[in-house]
C-alpha cells in the first residue's frame, strides 16, 4: 500500500470536515404508520420525510422491515437490515431515488397513468378511426 503524506492526509481530513458541515446527515429515522412515510431527522433541526414507494430499494417492501430502520456512517447512511438496503442520506434528500434507468421508467409510468381531459379526448378520437395502429415488424 501505497504511503500517504502528511500534506495528502490534511487535505483529507480538511475534505471531511467540509463534508460534515454541508451536506446533510442524519440524527434518527422511523417509519411514521399513519402516513407511511419514512422521517428523517436530520442534524441542525430539520426533518425530510418520503414514500418509501418513490425509492427504488425500497418500493413494494413490507411495512415491519421498513420500520427498522439503522442510522449508520455519522449520519450519512440508513439501514435497513431486514432488506439488506443502505441509502446514502445527501443524495435521498436531493431526491435521487434509485438508479437513472429505474427513475425514468418510474416517471414515465407515473406520467402514464395521469389522466387529464385533453388526454381522454384524445383517446376518445383515436377510439374514433379504429385506435392505435398495429406496429408493423
Amino acid at each position: 500500500m501505497a504511503e500517504l503524506t502528511d500534506a495528502q492526509i490534511d487535505a483529507a481530513e480538511a475534505r471531511g470536515r467540509a463534508l460534515m458541515a454541508s451536506e446533510p446527515r442524519a440524527m434518527s429515522a422511523r417509519r411514521d404508520a399513519a402516513s407511511g412515510r419514512i422521517v428523517v431527522e436530520l442534524v441542525g433541526g430539520c426533518a425530510y420525510a418520503f414514500p418509501p414507494e418513490r425509492v427504488e430499494d425500497l418500493c413494494g417492501a413490507p411495512a415491519e422491515a421498513l420500520a427498522e430502520i439503522e442510522v449508520d456512517g455519522l449520519g450519512f447512511n440508513l439501514r435497513w437490515p431486514r432488506l439488506d438496503v443502505d441509502l446514502y442520506v445527501p443524495a435521498l434528500v436531493a431526491g435521487v431515488f434509485g438508479t437513472k434507468d429505474w427513475t425514468v421508467r418510474e416517471l414515465a409510468r407515473i406520467a402514464g397513468a395521469t389522466s387529464t381531459a385533453r388526454k381522454a379526448a384524445a383517446a376518445r378520437e383515436n377510439g374514433k378511426k379504429g385506435g392505435r395502429p398495429k406496429r408493423s415488424a
